[in-house]
């Protein structure tokens, strides 16, 4: 029966049609091992790609393998999934930085990087995915485009590429799935629950720990870590960057907002130039002419905050963040409707509602 009407059957849909259309009982196993010494299944071990290993960079700091781990980390102990930010060197496996973020984002990165180059100096290169924090994935611009992220290494003349698949960055994915089981049950017996006490943990103690455990001698004596050396500024490089035009009334927009110049005689020399934007972690920025002069403006929000489309493309690693957002958006638009309610009982009820929501 399997060979003549189930053989491109998997073995759970065969076992259904064998009790249903021909009423014979068998368990699943059993169904599996027939099909599997008849040729009709190959088992999963068996269809596994084979990917051949390649060969480690002799010279530590040569290749860095960077990569977000979202995991719960501190299991119970705080709500969701946390994210830890994995650096680890191609040559000799060795965790390089090691850092739990709010996010994996652009400035998660930026922070890693810059604890990296104060205690290494700078890599030949950073080894991530196709994420498009690290790479420019529309087609119109796929090759061409910097994302921040790839500014701010091509400013410190470190290079950035992408892996083709997961297992092109083993050694970064390996890490993870150790750190995923050691680190947990780590931060469970120092009954750790909290951000910043495990990063203090993990610089104190593990990282180190963790090094002298699995870390290999590299083949090569040479160290490819080179001096930090940079024109611009440090601040400048690891903030978000923009050029804008100036109008004739002093102004320009940026993420929705309307910048107006203070009328001075340097703000007056920039109609019709552009301006350069520098934007840190907390939102603020900075104005600066293209001679490096700084610039003051007011700021108006012109347009409200956009609302997730429906249909909206989210990366995985950033599904975590977007839901976060929806969540907020959602709860801002009941307290719309609640102020929007014709008695005051209504307006009474609905806020009870976002209350209980927002708990």
């Amino acid at each position: 029966l399997l060979t003549a009407h189930y053989a491109d059957f998997g073995p759970t849909l065969a076992t259904e049609k064998l009790v249903e259309v021909h009423e014979l009982r068998v368990s699943v196993p059993t169904v599996r091992k027939w099909m599997i010494e008849l040729g009709l299944w190959t088992p999963r071990q068996r269809r596994r790609a084979i990917h051949q290993p390649r060969r480690r960079r002799p010279c530590r700091g040569e290749l860095v393998q960077i990569d977000g781990s979202e995991h719960r980390w501190f299991e119970d102990r705080m709500d969701g999934r946390q994210v830890l930010l994995v650096f680890v060197d191609d040559a000799t496996s060795e965790l390089m930085e090691l850092r739990f973020v709010e996010g994996e984002t652009t400035f998660g990165y930026f922070e890693c990087v810059r604890r990296y180059l104060d205690r290494y100096g700078r890599p030949v290169a950073f080894y991530s995915d196709k994420a498009s924090l690290f790479r420019v994935n529309q087609k119109e611009h796929a090759g061409t485009g910097l994302t921040q992220f790839g500014r701010a290494m091509q400013d410190l003349n470190i290079d950035v590429l992408c892996a083709s698949s997961a297992p092109a960055k083993g050694r970064v994915e390996r890490a993870n799935r150790t750190l995923q089981d050691r680190l947990v049950k780590e931060l469970r017996l120092q009954r750790i629950s909290d951000l910043a006490t495990a990063n203090d943990f993990l610089d104190a103690r593990f990282r180190e720990d963790f090094n002298r455990r699995f870390a290999r001698v590299p083949e090569s004596d040479h160290d490819a870590h080179r001096p930090l050396r940079s024109a611009a500024p440090l601040d400048d490089i690891f903030r978000l960057q923009a050029r804008r035009k100036v109008s004739k009334r002093l102004t320009f927009n940026y993420q929705r907002t309307l910048y107006v110049l203070e009328k001075t005689h340097t703000a007056r020399a920039q109609m019709g130039k552009h301006v350069h934007l520098y934007e840190d972690a907390e939102g603020h920025v900075r104005i600066r002419t293209a001679e490096g002069q700084e610039l003051r403006a007011q700021t108006f929000d012109r347009v409200p905050r956009a609302r997730i489309q429906p249909g909206a493309v989210v990366e995985h690693k950033l599904l975590g963040r977007v839901l976060e957002l929806a969540r907020e958006q959602q709860l801002a638009a009941e307290s719309e409707r609640a102020l929007q309610s014709r008695t005051r009982r209504e307006r009474r009820l609905a806020k009870k509602r976002i209350a209980a929501a927002s708990d």
